[in-house]
This record gives structure tokens, C-alpha cells and sequence, in this order.
């Protein structure tokens, strides 16, 4: 038995991400296996999602997908924090008029509202993000240091950090250039994301899940079309066939902050 929090026989665990498509990509097949073998799931996202000037009209557009994508995966909750995405480029965007970025909010106010959900919920686990928030977005590492602060607020008794292996995430960037699926890379800067494969506490068999996931990340329309390379990269991921699409991201890897103890083994 998880030393996780038990209500009504089931352990609940919150994962919390920066954008919605965060938790397809990151954990989706975590969060599928755990809501098929009958734990609560709780899905807490910092922003909407929405990128450069505020945009009212379009503000719940990556929301609804999100939904759509929790349903997918079984999650029981979906909290929005209330923040607006801050981008990823050099541009910070002005706030929107309703809500701000969540790289100007400070960690302290961000950490007391998802401490106040870890405490309605009971929590026994939080998900959060690796100290380089994977590919180094700001929001990403802003998600990690409110993670840290909020399990401490809520005396929440164990925090694991999603990541993946840095150095096969490296050799299929550079697979992938070399294949002309993307122009360039920052080998430089890909050495200093994620995880490197020793630190790595946990991996998460989730193959079996490999179908939810997809249908997952096909959830977020939004981010499967178009023409950019982000937009490229998971328009093919949603086109695998589910064996292939097993095989390429049928395992989840993540930290575990403290002494790791036996999770999903």
C-alpha cells in the first residue's frame, strides 16, 4: 500500500503542470494507470495556456481541451490556478486584464493556492516538475519551485518530479535533425534540461496505457496542428499507431525529493 493519503480506499494523488498538453506529454500514462487501479486523481494547471496579448474571447479555448483531455485519463478534478501562460520566448507578454503571468506572480502566492487544494483533497502524492522544468520554460520552473514550497505548506508527505532522461532525449533531437524533422537544435541548452538517467528515481511502466495517452495529447487540437515545430512533432506523435506510440513513450520518469520509497513499480 502507497503511504499516500487514503480516502474511501483510494490514494490521491495531484499533479500539477504549467499548460494545458503538459500533462498528456509529462504523465498522462502515470495518471491513466493510477485512475484505472481506483486512486483519485487530481489534475491542478498554473495557466490557461494562452500565449502573447491578452485575448479575452479565446481565454478558455486550451481550458476546454484540457478537460477533454482529463476525461480521457480518467481525472476525478481539474483545477485552473488562475494565471496566464508567460510564453517562452524573450517577449513577456503584459498581463491579461482579469489574471497575471505566472512567472510575476511570486512562488509564495502561487505555492498557497495549490497548498489550499493539496489540503482539500487530503494529498498524499504531488507531481510536480524537475528543478529544470524538463525543457527549461520558465513557467515550467516556476512549477517546480511552487511545488516544493506548497507540498511543504500542506504537509503533503511525497513530491515527485516528472523529467525525462536527458541523454536519449538528447540523441532523438539530434536523430530528429538529422532526419530534417526539425531545423536546429541547442545541443548546449538540452544538456542542461531534464534529468540526467542516474538521478532518475522512478520509471513508470505505462504501455498498457499507451492508447489514453495518445488520445490524451490528440485532445489538444490546438497543439497537433499548424505549422510550427512543436505543432509538427506532436501532430506525428498523435498519428503513431498505439504499439509504436507504446514503444517510443511507454515509460514516465520522475524524481522523487527525499528518500525514494516503491511507487507503480
Amino acid at each position: 500500500m502507497s503511504t499516500a493519503t487514503v480516502v474511501m480506499g483510494m490514494a490521491v494523488v495531484v499533479a500539477f503542470h504549467a499548460h494545458p498538453d503538459d500533462e498528456a506529454l509529462l504523465f498522462g500514462g502515470t495518471l491513466a494507470r493510477l485512475a484505472a487501479e481506483g486512486h483519485r486523481v487530481v489534475l491542478v494547471v498554473a495557466t490557461d495556456g494562452e500565449m502573447g496579448e491578452a485575448r479575452p474571447d479565446r481565454g478558455t479555448d486550451r481550458l476546454d481541451e484540457l478537460h477533454a483531455s482529463a476525461g480521457v485519463l480518467g481525472v476525478s478534478r481539474v483545477v485552473h490556478l488562475g494565471y496566464a501562460d508567460s510564453g517562452h520566448g524573450p517577449v513577456l507578454y503584459p498581463d491579461p486584464p482579469d489574471r497575471s503571468r505566472f512567472t510575476r506572480a511570486t512562488p509564495d502566492e502561487a505555492a498557497g493556492r495549490l497548498a489550499e487544494v493539496l489540503r482539500e483533497e487530503q494529498a498524499g502524492i504531488l507531481i510536480g516538475n524537475d528543478p529544470n522544468g524538463g525543457n527549461r520554460h520558465p513557467d515550467h520552473i516556476r512549477v517546480h519551485e511552487v511545488a516544493r514550497r506548497a507540498a511543504k505548506l500542506a504537509g503533503t508527505p511525497r513530491l515527485m518530479e516528472a523529467t525525462r532522461p536527458r541523454e536519449p532525449t538528447l540523441r532523438v533531437y539530434k536523430m530528429a535533425s538529422t532526419l530534417r524533422l526539425i531545423k536546429q537544435y541547442d545541443a548546449a541548452e538540452l544538456r542542461g534540461s531534464y534529468t540526467a538517467r542516474a538521478d532518475i528515481t522512478h520509471r513508470v511502466n505505462v504501455r498498457r496505457y499507451a492508447g489514453k495517452k495518445r488520445a490524451a495529447l490528440a485532445s489538444h487540437a490546438s497543439q497537433t496542428s499548424g505549422t510550427g515545430r512543436s505543432a509538427k512533432m506532436f501532430g506525428l506523435m498523435v498519428k503513431l499507431p498505439v504499439p509504436v506510440f507504446a514503444l517510443v513513450l511507454g515509460r514516465e520518469y520522475y524524481t522523487e525529493v527525499g528518500e525514494p520509497r516503491s511507487w507503480l513499480d
